[in-house]
């Protein structure tokens, strides 16, 4: 009987130390703070650049980029691009910025949030604000980059403490030395025409049909006003079913072009390759909730 207590007791420790999550949460993390190269220049396009870029990066505990995320290292990444020095953790990110109102929030806000399953008013989760409710975090439940909407999610109503805002106004300069790099060479960030401008909100449109039976999209495209008919016409000629999803930004209508929707994420990632290929080089992976 000792015998078996004794094989037991071990089991159950391994399990629980490396069999719940074992890819998100490192036997050994790395608790080294690796500081993000200067790439952007501080603005709300710079932002929008590494948000359409990141989303589906998985998450794992500790780190900080460039290609694995938890979620103030999602936060801490894009900001240290720009060369704004923020906390590493969510905790002491929300101690420090502009105190926002909820009601005030802006593209680029961090919001705050008591995750625990009986919240006590920690600041356990951390997200970057979009607009029109959305935002984008490192989703301790998706295991990944993902955007949420604190208007249609009780769950993040219930829970958010705090805004905070840490962009500067255009016109601000953000001190130091380090972030002239983006004056010497920025990335490569052209897009064809029709997509949306840089200086459109590139998220989620703020409703989705009721019919939807799925949250998973491959998106191909933001555009001012419609699609081109010969867009639509490829993807017709190609058997894809699509929507056309429209609503304001800035006096303007935007046209959210998306091929889905779909109940499964990999039932979306197989097509993917095949609108990039053939459709839309730069279109990606969007899940609506």
């Amino acid at each position: 009987m000792k015998y078996i207590t004794y094989l037991v007791l071990p089991l159950i420790a391994l399990f629980f130390v490396s069999g719940c999550k074992p890819p998100h949460h490192p036997a050994h993390p790395d608790y080294r703070i690796h500081k993000p190269s200067i790439k952007y220049k501080p603005s709300k396009k710079s932002l929008q650049k590494m948000v359409k870029s990141l989303q589906g990066r998985p998450y794992v505990w500790a780190e900080e980029g460039p290609s694995t995320f938890d979620c103030s290292g999602f936060t801490y990444y894009m900001y240290g691009s720009m060369g704004i020095e923020i906390p590493r953790v969510a905790r002491d990110q929300a101690k420090e910025g502009e105190r926002i109102d909820p009601k005030n929030l802006k593209y680029g806000d961090l919001i705050f949030f008591d995750t625990d399953r009986k919240p006590k008013g920690n600041i356990t989760h951390v997200g970057m604000y979009l607009g029109n409710g959305w935002f984008t975090h490192a989703s301790t439940k998706n295991y990944e980059v993902v955007y949420s909407n604190l208007n249609t999610t009780a769950y993040y109503q219930q829970r958010l403490r705090v805004c905070r805002r840490y962009l500067p106004q255009e016109h601000q300069e953000v001190r130091g030395k380090e972030v002239k790099p983006w004056e010497k060479k920025e990335l490569d960030t052209t897009t064809p025409a029709p997509v949306v401008p840089d200086n459109q909100i590139e998220i989620p449109p703020a409703t989705y049909p009721s019919d939807s039976t799925g949250y998973y999209y491959v998106q191909v495209g933001s555009f001012l006003r419609n699609p081109t008919p010969s867009l639509l016409t490829k993807i017709k000629e190609a058997g894809y079913a699509y929507k056309i999803i429209q609503f304001p930004i800035d006096g303007k209508q935007i046209s959210k072009l998306l091929i889905g929707p779909y109940q499964e994420k990999s039932q979306a990632l197989k097509l993917l390759g095949q609108v990039q290929a053939n459709i839309k080089k730069d279109a990606f992976i969007a899940e609506i909730r």
